[in-house]
């Protein structure tokens, strides 16, 4: 989906994002004596989900599959434990109909489906409805997501979608301007982005 556009943080924004990140850092910590006990080789993992939990209490990793949800709440913690990084999950798991009423919409805004596949695409196409895609949050965390996801497979695959993140065990897929681009073959072992061209 398209970003909505937002004014520059204010003061108080930044102030109370600030506060967020601390409070969540000392639940995180808070909570690794109970997370030793029920987790003792994962207290650590355990305690980082259980207080991004608390900070981003609507997301939803239901219906990924079990090797992204595994990545992602890997890469988090890693990020929460060693930089200090907090990574939210806006949007993951779509099933067909979301995606379809998603790419409708989209669709209707854009005024074509050329239009709206810069931004959303079909159900048959969505990585999301496969439950491979996530959607993260905030900036900074996407940010950490795109240096070090890599080790746990989480790759952005989108110039114009900076949350779109997706898990590719099999190595980095090239980088396309939009959902849209597709990969066409020019010649044996070349590829190029097509960009929207039908």
């Amino acid at each position: 989906m398209p970003p909505v556009l937002t004014p520059c943080p204010s003061r108080a924004t930044r102030r109370r994002d600030r506060l967020y990140w601390l409070v969540t850092r000392l639940i995180s910590v808070g909570l690794l004596p109970a997370a030793l006990v029920v987790a003792p080789r994962r207290a650590r993992h355990v305690a980082c989900q259980w207080a991004l939990a608390a900070r981003f209490p609507a997301e939803n990793l239901n219906g990924l599959t079990p090797a992204t949800r595994a990545a992602f709440e890997a890469a988090r913690a890693e990020a929460l434990w060693c930089h200090g990084e907090l990574i939210g999950l806006t949007d993951g798991y779509r099933d067909a109909q979301a995606q379809a009423r998603l790419f409708a919409d989209t669709v209707r805004r854009a005024g074509s489906p050329w239009l709206a596949m810069k931004w959303a695409l079909p159900p048959h196409e969505s990585r999301h409805v496969a439950g491979t895609a996530l959607d993260v949050r905030p900036a900074e965390g996407a940010r950490w997501l795109e240096r070090h996801g890599w080790r746990h497979h989480l790759y952005r695959v989108y110039d114009n979608e900076w949350w779109h993140f997706e898990y590719r065990p099999d190595g980095p897929p090239p980088r396309l301007p939009h959902p849209g681009a597709s990969i066409t073959v020019i010649a044996p072992g070349l590829c190029a982005a097509r960009g929207d061209q039908a």
